[in-house]
């Protein structure tokens, strides 16, 4: 049977709103991290079947198939094609499955996937414009003028009984994990440094859950969700080489992992955040492992009380979710994030010698992607 493997992955450094990358085309982060994956693997760029690319607003700087348009700005020949998908925060990751289920499927022998998002210059929500994406079929059924994703934190929150203190905590801990691990050059070996930016930019170092406690909260006069518990709005990219191991066998490569098992789940829309509880479920009762096999969790820091829901409903170890900080110290840049986070979770698994690790990210409109990696 053909599998997927992953040989190599690299990202950006993750730049902050109107930061280091902000001037930096997204079609040209997306042609830095392929030609820096390139470089590293020393492939020849007309071999790559497809370019399978994440990216959430597809409009302005963003809007010309932001995949075909990074690998022209890389250089890679004309032959070279490109698509890009589009599922809400978690399209890196989503881009991944696919060029995985290509390779299995013996669609392509080498496929590119990953995402680019620079939310700096085309701001979250500029694809919706003056447009009402939901009809009244879909408001009526669940009650409801419109869908926030801030205000489904604050219903996480308090259908999980997660207090402000808590939920303060948890973010001073990501950026004290983000320190330590830029800190022990834990990310070194995967970053692409781009415009001077060579570690992520978006850390605030000596955050505390005190000082978190001042901010206000801007989706709820009296609740608990605040810039500071919620993910940065940032700039990005990361890249992944899918192949499958007979592939990698033949060209002499060493895979870093193999894209074990993935799932995909759906939840109430309304509260949007919960699904990864599900798709985790899904994902280990598929793949046949127990939570505590897994030795790594990449869980995105959408909010604070996605990671925290999740933890309380699976029993999942501290230790082991979100090691390395997450979205909440240094940003979300959207439809780049799940190959950022995948980037990060394969180069943590190998340094580590962890055999089994798992991300899962929640999407708008109530839905989330589990996928499991296994070292190799």
């Amino acid at each position: 049977m053909r599998d997927a493997v992953i040989v190599d992955a690299v990202r950006t450094p993750i730049g902050k709103r109107n930061g280091s990358l902000s001037t930096i085309h997204p079609g040209d982060l997306t042609g830095h991290v392929l030609g820096a994956l390139a470089d590293r693997v020393a492939f020849d760029p007309a071999d790559i079947d497809d370019v399978v690319w994440g990216c959430v607003s597809q409009v302005g700087d963003q809007a010309g198939s932001i995949g075909r348009v990074g690998v022209l700005a890389a250089g890679w020949p004309e032959s070279v094609p490109a698509t890009v998908v589009d599922r809400r925060c978690g399209s890196g990751q989503q881009a991944v499955v696919f060029a995985a289920a290509g390779v299995i499927a013996g669609h392509y022998d080498i496929a590119i996937a990953g995402g680019v998002e620079s939310m700096s210059r085309v701001p979250m929500g500029s694809a919706r414009g003056d447009g009402q994406p939901y009809p009244a079929s879909v408001l009526d059924r669940y009650g409801v003028d419109g869908f926030n994703q801030g205000l489904g934190a604050e219903m996480m929150a308090k259908r999980w009984d997660l207090s402000r203190q808590v939920l303060d905590e948890y973010s001073a801990r990501s950026h004290e994990r983000t320190a330590a691990a830029i800190d022990a050059g834990a990310f070194d070996a995967q970053l692409a440094p781009i415009g001077g930016l060579t570690q992520d930019e978006g850390l605030r170092r000596g955050t505390t859950a005190d000082k978190l406690g001042g901010l206000k909260t801007p989706f709820d006069p009296d609740g608990v969700i605040t810039a500071g518990n919620a993910s940065q709005i940032s700039d990005g990219a990361g890249a992944l080489l899918i192949t499958s191991s007979e592939t990698a066998s033949q060209r002499g490569w060493t895979p870093i992992a193999r894209i074990h098992t993935t799932v995909l789940a759906g939840d109430d829309p309304v509260i949007m955040l919960s699904a990864p509880i599900a798709a985790t479920a899904k994902a280990l009762t598929r793949s046949g492992l127990s939570i505590d096999d897994i030795g790594a969790f990449e869980v995105n820091e959408a909010f604070a009380p996605v990671p925290l829901a999740w933890q309380k409903e699976t029993g999942a170890s501290d230790a082991v979710l979100n090691p390395l900080g997450g979205a909440i110290s240094v940003g979300h840049p959207l439809g780049g994030s799940g190959a950022i986070l995948m980037t990060r979770l394969a180069h943590h698994m190998r340094d580590n010698g962890i055999r089994y690790g798992l991300q899962t990210m929640c999407e708008a409109g109530g839905m989330a992607n589990a996928t499991i990696l296994e070292l190799l």
